[in-house]
């Protein structure tokens, strides 16, 4: 390393010019040598001596002019809209739209970037980019690929998913066993969500009925939590944002029976509280345990809840008293509805898990659910719909398997049935595009897998199949909510009238007056019923209850209300194995045939899922 010392100093300091001259050499001082020096040196023999043959080299180095590289993304979102304005609001757009074309600068922009886009618009105009160049070749049908799964990758020390969908385009495949941040709740983490305007932002509840959000730029602990008195007071099933304009707006529901909203700018307090209390009057201890949460951000006002007692609870937010805020309920599982998720493209349908399970429910129909699968032998645990095809959902049972059911293709049975673990799944969540699928276990391992092209890949009419299947379901529950609702009103007017008849007046009867009559009344239905098995041995097919129902012969069986297609035009009620009707017969309800001692729908295995035409 070269040593350089800089003497700065004006130049008349420096004195007068040097001149140099050339000159002979010349001897200023001659040393002779001493001998008695050499007394003190001895000969050294021998000596080593090393010698290099080649050349000396020196190293030098040479470098062109260096430029620094560094590289940079580039990342639109639609419209680039300030965080004030939500782009799924028209109104909130075309307002910022307007406000930005009056600006000066943005005029004088467009001038200057007009000249330089003029080309591109010619050349685009002079150019078909969307011509088919393969329009001759045959189409490939997806519909004759067989549903499949595979698994991608396993995680650890997961017991909740929820996907990020949007983030700042990192990749996360350079450590898919280390977690690129872990949370540090104050009490265990229940339930979790992304906000849906900053990635960056989670919010989540936990066991001990803490609200807490985090900023994974401020690293794992938590910015804030919500006060332990003014919180719920049992665990945090479920926490979902709201569509605001701050995008600071959440609430919470918890098997306390209580919903709360909250600003995460201030957890001091609730802004809002709402008792799931189903009559109506607002008491705690009669509230719903909510285990399960839904919003659809298409619906802004709705929300529902699912609650330990099979309940479902479609709640009005801007209603004007909290009596009016409960606008319906749902009963139909015998134990908690652990999943509830609207259909992402009829949200009037939707999802629920619970027990033995899974049922798809209609606004307009109350009473029942209008499809369901059949009981498993092992519990349901988790679903959700597919985010790509309308008639698709998916199910996670406690036995480890991940269940895919498609009802426009089977209704009695899954289309995929995949083995994920030994241990029980109790969480599931879909990625946006449909493909990837994510199965949390009991053991806090998750299972990322990959669907095949069908179940992600909108078919021919799928739509309008689906939208057909659920008209004519909840139709068909209709007729028979309006079916039954008369036969409670003719039981009712029955009662009625009997209690209307002037009542006879009471003649005390002797002991032995009234032993005699008793018996009298015993031997008379011991006769009664010998008459009876007499006429069943001469005639086996008396005592049959027969629905007649002519062309094309199809019965509706009064006990489990299954059609079935038969060979002839008659259906005995005893007998035990039908047929499931076809779900596209072109066959009427035929409905008016039912007595008024029909009993309520069957839950059978065997007729489970049933389409009736």
């Amino acid at each position: 390393m070269e040593i350089v010392y800089v003497y700065v100093k004006k130049r008349s300091e420096f004195g007068r010019q040097c001149n140099f001259s050339d000159r002979p050499a010349e001897i200023n001082v001659d040393i002779q040598p001493d001998p008695e020096q050499i007394l003190n040196y001895i000969e050294r023999n021998p000596v080593d001596t090393g010698v290099q043959c080649a050349g000396d080299m020196s190293e030098h180095e040479v470098n062109t002019e260096r430029f620094e590289m560094e590289t940079r993304g580039v990342n639109h979102l639609e419209g680039g809209w300030p965080k004030d304005v939500n782009p799924l609001e028209m109104e909130q757009t075309i307002r910022y739209r307007k406000k930005v074309e009056k600006d000066e600068n943005y005029i004088n922009t467009i001038m200057q970037l007009g000249s330089l886009m003029e080309h591109c618009i010619k050349q685009n105009n002079a150019i078909n980019i969307y011509e088919e160049y393969f329009e001759e070749e045959e189409t490939v049908e997806v519909t004759d690929e067989a549903p499949s799964a595979k698994t991608i990758n396993v995680f650890s020390l997961v017991g909740l998913l929820q996907w990020l969908i949007q983030g700042a385009g990192g990749s996360a495949t350079e450590t898919p066993n280390r977690p690129e941040l872990v949370l540090r709740p104050s009490s265990p983490l229940v339930c979790l969500e992304y906000n849906p305007k900053d990635s960056h932002i989670l919010v989540g509840g936990c066991y001990n009925g803490q609200i807490a959000y985090w900023d994974t730029r401020k690293g794992g602990l938590a910015v804030e939590l919500t006060a332990v008195e003014l919180g719920h007071r049992d665990p945090v099933y479920g926490v979902i944002w709201l569509q605001s304009k701050t995008g600071t707006d959440c609430f919470s529901a918890s098997t306390d029976g209580q919903v709360l909203w909250w600003d995460i700018r201030k957890l001091s307090e609730p802004t809002e509280t709402l008792v799931m209390d189903i009559s109506r009057k607002g008491i705690l201890e009669n509230a719903l345990g909510v285990i399960s949460l839904e919003f659809e951000p298409t619906m802004p006002t709705k929300f529902m809840v699912g609650t330990e007692q099979g309940v479902v609870i479609s709640c009005n937010r801007k209603a004007k008293t909290p009596a009016e805020k409960i606008v319906a309920t749902f009963s139909g599982h015998h134990g908690p509805v652990y999943a509830l998720q609207r259909n992402p493209f009829f949200p009037k349908n939707f999802l629920t898990v619970g027990d033995w399970t899974a049922r798809i429910w209609s606004e307009d129909s109350r009473e029942s659910s209008i499809m369901w699968t059949r009981y498993h032998m092992s519990y349901i645990t988790d679903g959700c719909w597919s985010t790509i095809r309308p008639a698709v959902f998916f199910t996670t049972k406690m036995d480890g398997t991940l269940d895919v059911w498609d009802f426009l293709f089977k209704q009695n049975d899954p289309s995929l049935s995949l083995k994920v673990c030994d241990d029980p799944l109790f969480s599931l969540r879909l990625q946006d595009n449909g493909r990837f699928i994510g199965c949390g276990s009991k053991l806090g391992t998750v299972t990322l897998l990959e669907v095949s092209s069908r179940l992600c890949t909108l078919q021919r009419n799928e739509k309008n199949l689906a939208t057909a299947m659920f008209e004519r379901e909840t139709k068909r529950e209709k007729i028979l909510e309006a079916r039954h609702r008369e036969m409670r009103l003719k039981e009712r007017t029955k009662l009625e009238g009997k209690e209307e008849e002037p009542k006879e007046e009471a003649v005390e009867e002797k002991p032995e007056e009234l032993l005699e009559r008793v018996q009298k009344e015993f031997f008379d239905i011991i006769e009664s019923e010998l008459r009876r098995k007499e006429r069943a041995k001469s005639n086996p097919q008396a005592g049959r209850s027969i629905i007649a129902l002519g062309s094309p012969h199809i019965a509706l069986c009064q006990c489990c209300r299954v059609g079935s297609l038969l060979p002839g035009n008659e259906h005995a009620l005893q007998r035990a194995a039908f047929m499931p009707l076809s779900p596209t017969s072109p066959a009427s309800y035929l409905l008016n045939s039912l007595g008024p001692e029909s009993p309520p729908k069957t839950q059978d295995p065997n007729h489970a899922f049933y389409q009736a035409p």
